[in-house]
């Protein structure tokens, strides 16, 4: 094992050149941030506006507003993370990974002013991903690639990720999006297994494998050609399929999501993947407390040598996803129960008439409250490196006083390696196989605007290659993002 010498990872220029850009970026931002609670509100100004806006771009002069209003919307967002590996079996090291990503929306029904097409859409999106070695902080860890301490390492340099045409119907059924297809290039990981807490987490197990990804190629790195359908017979349940190409070597950066015909050296190795997902969404009591609770399957197509020695087709597996609100904070717009008045109907204090019609409004739903998000998936062992993978964490969002957009956040991952693959080892004189990897990862986003957050966050890694042989890992570091 390499002598660990701690004092590197103090010295590292990637350490530096991220404190730097750290507080170029948030220090201003967060100071203003505090500036603004604290001071009253002041008029508004157009810096003002561009700081309190939904974009860091703004709105181009009021030309996004125009583009809006014919249905062309675009989306844009900057991320980056210093990694600081300060216990690993490599020893200390800082690493710094960003990527950048852009994507456009077109809805024909504004364009053409067609009610009847407002569920017709176009849309395309790409990315740019840092592919140094400098940006992989598993080079130190040494561990599984499924539990690599950042899930943007696949798929690096430009990309496109898809492009293709979402036909839904919108309003004109009787359950909004009762019927929704959608076709072309596309991201399977996109569209199933749709847990959008997960991806506040920093790791690629929680964030994007989901246990899934270590067994076929399933992360945001895999487009391919093909298409689903979504039938939303009543508000609360829904039932989704999809049909798309599989190719080996999908995830490689070298075909930059160019792969069109698949495996361009052998496109006769192509072959299908198929997903389905049915859950139910419900909202529970006086809060409306929302839940989404699903299981699906997939099948890989594609020749695969199994840990038997044979050779078969294809990889299939199932999951189920359990997803709940816990609790709601009250809203801050919901009304303090009203003291019996006095009994000509007068308020002393104000005049104003209590017997005056009261609005029956509901108040505005707070955001805030707690989150929990949980998945299993399980595989056959013969052929799998990960036959069974479960993942859960808990967002609390607004968990400090007067932090309302804060989220403070906490994840765990479990993964465990095919019996079969550990006796293929033992068989082959193999002292020491894989048994499982833990992945726990706790974080607090500071939101500094709707466009900007800071996010510093703690990993710990226990097994990181599933066997005894390789230490267990520390990570301190922070992560930051940009709305363009």
């Amino acid at each position: 094992m390499p002598k660990t010498k701690s004092s590197h990872f103090w010295r590292t220029p990637v350490l530096a050149k991220a404190l730097v850009a750290l507080t170029l970026i948030t220090t201003p931002a967060i100071a203003g941030t505090v500036a603004m609670e604290s001071a009253p509100e002041a008029s508004s100004t157009p810096l003002a506006d561009w700081w309190n806006g939904k974009y860091m771009t703004g709105n181009w002069f009021g030309l996004r507003d125009s583009l809006a209003d014919i249905g062309l919307t675009f989306n844009g967002k900057y991320y980056g993370a210093f990694f600081g590996v300060v216990d690993s079996q490599r020893g200390a090291r800082g690493f710094w990974d960003q990527g950048i990503e852009f994507g456009a929306e077109q809805n024909f029904g504004k364009l053409l002013n067609i009610d009847t097409f407002k569920g017709v859409k176009g849309f395309g999106n790409f990315r740019y991903r840092d592919s140094q070695g400098s940006a992989d902080p598993n080079s130190f860890v040494n561990g599984n690639g499924m539990f690599n301490p950042s899930n943007w390492i696949s798929g690096t340099q430009f990309r496109v990720l898809s492009f293709g045409l979402e036909i839904g119907t919108a309003d004109l059924l009787p359950v909004k999006d009762m019927v929704v297809l959608r076709g072309g290039w596309l991201q399977p990981q996109k569209e199933f297994i749709d847990q959008p807490l997960s991806k506040l987490f920093l790791n690629n197990a929680v964030n994007s494998a989901k246990g899934v990804g270590g067994n076929i190629p399933f992360s945001s790195s895999f487009s391919t050609w093909g298409g689903t359908l979504k039938i939303k017979p009543i508000e609360w349940y829904y039932l989704k399929g999809g049909l798309f190409m599989a190719f080996p070597q999908a995830t490689a950066s070298g075909n930059h999501g160019l792969a069109y015909e698949g495996f361009g050296p052998d496109p006769s190795q192509n072959g299908l993947m198929t997903m389905v997902e049915t859950g139910v969404t419900p909202k529970l009591g006086a809060s409306q407390l929302p839940g989404k609770y699903a299981i699906g399957g997939y099948y890989y197509g594609g020749s695969r040598r199994s840990y038997n020695g044979t050779q078969g087709y294809g990889q299939y597996g199932m999951y189920l996803q359990a997803d709940q609100m816990l609790f709601r904070e009250p809203s801050p717009e919901e009304p303090a129960p009203l003291a019996k008045g006095p009994s000509d109907g007068k308020s002393v204090a104000s005049g104003k008439d209590f017997k005056a019609p009261v609005s029956t409004e509901a108040p505005k739903l707070s955001d805030q409250g707690l989150n929990m998000f949980s998945l299993v998936s399980l595989a056959p062992e013969y052929n799998n490196p990960f036959p069974f993978y479960f993942q859960a964490g808990l967002v609390y969002t607004g968990l400090i006083p007067h932090r309302d957009a804060d989220m403070t956040m906490f994840s765990l991952a479990y993964g465990s390696y095919s019996s079969a693959n550990i006796n293929r080892l033992q068989g082959a004189g193999n002292a020491n196989q894989p048994n499982y990897t833990i992945f726990l990862e706790g974080a607090y986003r500071i939101q500094v605007n709707k466009w900007a957050f800071l996010q510093p966050f703690i990993q710990y890694e226990i097994r990181p290659a599933g066997t005894g042989l390789v230490q267990n890992a520390t990570i301190l570091g922070f992560y930051t993002g940009l709305t363009f």
